[in-house]
């Protein structure tokens, strides 16, 4: 069974990422599952969870029916995804805070977040980061030009208008299923382009 990581991170658009967690599960993959503290805050104000049913429970009903999803502590960097010998095919930051981002292109590694990005940079395998920021600053175009010099592959939240969306979920769709077709995951989450 393939395997792939997804880190969600505290900026706005907690969707994207929610979205396609639920994807790759359908499709049959394991996906590990790694929640920073900001991305649970944002978890609670976008996604309206109730008081007090974190991230953690959340995910808990989602493991009861895909037990092929793995939850791992955002400090625990002993987890298995933060080595190198343990193969995943690729990682997905989703969203991706500027803080994040940086942290990834200087080379940091203080959450299993960061280590395990890290080590899909070292070990040439697939990252993605889908950062969630606007406007940006030229520190932060210049994080997104050392990351992608490094391997990672930058794909900012910008969503088309040319399939005519009618819902904000059919513009997470067409972000969604823009990653899956990175990851080379057969998906039908927007109607693709045919020219006029």
């Amino acid at each position: 069974m393939k395997r792939y990581t997804v880190g969600l991170t505290g900026a706005s658009g907690i969707i994207y990422g929610i979205t396609l967690i639920r994807e790759l599960l359908l499709a049959g993959f394991e996906v590990h599952v790694i929640v920073s503290q900001a991305a649970e805050l944002v978890l609670n104000q976008e996604q309206g969870w109730q008081q007090g049913e974190n991230a953690a429970q959340a995910l808990n009903s989602l493991q009861d029916r895909y037990p092929q999803l793995i939850r791992h502590d955002n400090q625990n960097i002993a987890a298995p995804i933060a080595s190198g010998s343990y193969l995943t095919e690729a990682m997905i930051i989703l969203p991706c805070t500027m803080a994040t981002l940086s942290a990834l292109a200087q080379g940091s590694s203080n959450s299993l977040i960061e280590r395990a990005a890290d080590v899909m940079l070292k070990e040439n395998r697939p990252l993605i980061v889908v950062p969630r920021e606007t406007p940006l600053s030229i520190i932060h175009i210049r994080n997104m030009l050392l990351l992608a010099e490094a391997g990672g592959r930058i794909v900012p939240a910008m969503p088309a208008f040319y399939h005519h969306p009618q819902r904000v979920q059919d513009l997470v769709d067409f972000m969604v299923g823009k990653i899956l077709d990175m990851l080379k995951v057969p998906n039908k989450m927007f109607i693709r382009y045919e020219g006029d």
